[in-house]
């Protein structure tokens, strides 16, 4: 297993950083999309998520991961399972980050029939696909934007319902599938269907680092940890382990936190300032700002929150208005500076 570039060594792309790990402190933000150019730690940032994060703790034997004190959303064996069993076998286990290739069939995807087992054993068997060993993980889709329709539509309904369903082959399986999508893409080599963008609660925008600084940081981490992986994660580990500790210290009180009604208010009158459609932007920016708070030791989500991750939760739930020309993260950041004056 290759080892992963430290999350604390990126350089840079705060933005994209704290969308990832808002993600990961609470699942229900939803998904998070990262557009921009190419060689700027898009894919780099999601897969040192995967070692960042602590391990989490699955019913033994069971192909989807399901977690041994849930009670809800688990698959059928486990559901079973239950009745039978007040405390089954576990074991931890890293939380899933799994890679959706652009060229992989619909069958890798969300499972078929296990042919061996069918051929040698006459058995019709359920062999699970990628969206199996996503549960309660990350699936990850490098270049989503050109990801084939048929792929884009099975995973839209799959992340509104939380659920795989399969029926093909005399087989009918139903089994979780709840994971957070992560998407990277460049957006000159096109747009994503607006369908699957309404599924990633935050868009993230970055750039190639313009300052020599920074570019030079870049090239020197980059070649350090590629001449001698171990040695330079053990040189960042305290530094990914004081992030660790944050983040599950954030997952710990996220619930305690309070949203006050006037922070609500202020949510509101910004999505309506921006002609967002829908209430998902007001949805979105609360859940994501509780988790910024969480993140940052607050008790109470304020303005600070709301102003941090306004860009991220609405950016991409922007009409376009022929009458400004403004990119829509000048848009964002114009409404967030006349809702909250300096």
């Amino acid at each position: 297993m290759a080892l992963a570039f430290p999350f604390s060594a990126i350089v840079g792309q705060d933005e994209m950083k704290l969308a990832i790990l808002v993600a990961a402190v609470d699942p229900t933000v939803g998904g998070v999309l990262v557009f921009g150019d190419r060689g700027t730690g898009k894919s780099t940032a999601v897969r040192a998520l995967a070692a960042l994060l602590p391990k989490m703790r699955v019913v033994v034997g069971c192909p989807y991961g399901c977690a041994p004190e849930a009670v809800a959303g688990v698959c059928a064996v486990c559901g079973d399972g239950r009745a039978a069993v007040a405390a089954p076998k576990s074991r931890l286990v890293p939380v899933p980050v799994v890679d959706l290739p652009l060229g992989a069939t619909e069958d890798r995807v969300v499972g078929a029939l296990d042919l061996e087992r069918a051929l040698s054993h006459g058995v019709k068997a359920f062999e699970p696909g990628l969206l199996a060993r996503a549960n309660r993980g990350f699936l990850y889709v490098d270049e989503v934007n050109l990801l084939e329709d048929h792929l884009v539509d099975l995973l839209i309904d799959v992340a509104a319902s939380g659920e795989n369903v399969v029926e093909r082959e005399g087989l009918s399986v139903r089994h979780p599938a709840r994971f957070v999508l992560v998407g990277s893409g460049n957006p000159e080599e096109g747009e994503l269907r607006p369908q699957l963008l309404d599924r990633f609660s935050l868009s993230v925008e970055v750039k190639t680092p313009e300052d020599i600084a920074s570019r030079i940081d870049v090239v020197k981490r980059r070649e350090a940890f590629e001449r001698d992986a171990a040695a330079f994660i053990e040189v960042w580990r305290k530094e990914d382990e004081r992030v660790r500790r944050r983040l599950v210290a954030a997952r710990s009180r996220i619930a305690t936190i309070d949203v006050p009604d006037a922070v609500l208010e202020r949510a509101a009158r910004l999505c309506m300032a921006l002609g967002t459609d829908g209430l998902r932007g007001e949805l979105t920016l609360m859940r994501a700002a509780r988790a910024v708070a969480a993140l940052d030791g607050d008790a109470v989500v304020g303005d600070m929150h709301l102003k941090r991750i306004a860009a991220p939760a609405l950016r991409h739930r922007l009409r376009r208005n022929v009458l400004d020309e403004a990119g829509s993260t000048v848009r964002v950041e114009r409404a967030v500076a006349e809702l909250f004056p300096a």
